[in-house]
């Protein structure tokens, strides 16, 4: 039998369990520290390439933030505003020079009961619609109602509104009835 004894004033200790552990531990700290090291690196270079870009797109937002401000100064400006409206003015007579008239006077032919008679139609191009003011003069009521019930029933007007109904206040007038319509126009297909 063996007997371990010990005279040393010190026992002497076994520390290559705990030098073998630090060890351990120490390279996993520094493999961490070294993953982490590279990630924090990785993320700043595309920290650097993001704020790069933006500072990019902001110069182009500048950019065209002041083109845009030069150009509705031109816009603005006397000499523009005078060629605009002349230009929508011109717009405007093309527009009124195409409109159905023929068509439109067809159209009231048909429409117009006995006693009826437009005194004055403004037609105006409205989205994508044709919006009618009419001025109307009726002998009576009841043929000032059988116009405004043809107009609706007709599938060339559509969103009859009366704006007003007057009555003269001098009875030697032959029109008894005044009547102030809207109404949208839409020609029928095929008649010219």
């Amino acid at each position: 039998m063996r007997i371990r004894l010990n005279l040393a004033t010190s026992p002497m200790e076994n520390d290559h369990r705990f030098v073998f552990g630090a060890a351990i531990l120490g390279t996993v700290a520094v493999v961490a520290l070294l993953g982490l090291s590279w990630k924090v690196y990785n993320v700043r270079q595309a920290d650097k390439a993001r704020r790069a870009e933006i500072s990019q797109l902001q110069d182009e937002v500048d950019r065209l933030s002041e083109q845009r401000a030069q150009m509705e100064s031109f816009f603005n400006s006397p000499n523009v505003m005078v060629v605009r409206d002349r230009s929508a003015f011109l717009n405007s007579l093309i527009q009124e020079r195409s409109f159905p008239w023929t068509r439109i006077f067809m159209d009231f032919e048909h429409l117009l009961p006995e006693g009826v008679r437009i005194v004055n139609i403004g037609p105006r191009l409205v989205a994508s619609h044709v919006e009618l003011h009419l001025s109307v003069a009726a002998a009576n009521h009841d043929a000032s109602l059988k116009f405004i019930r043809a107009l609706e029933q007709s599938p060339s007007f559509s969103r009859v509104a009366l704006l007003a109904e007057t009555r003269p206040v001098q009875s030697n007038d032959a029109d008894h009835v005044y009547l102030e319509l809207v109404a949208w126009y839409e020609a029928a297909e095929g008649t010219e």
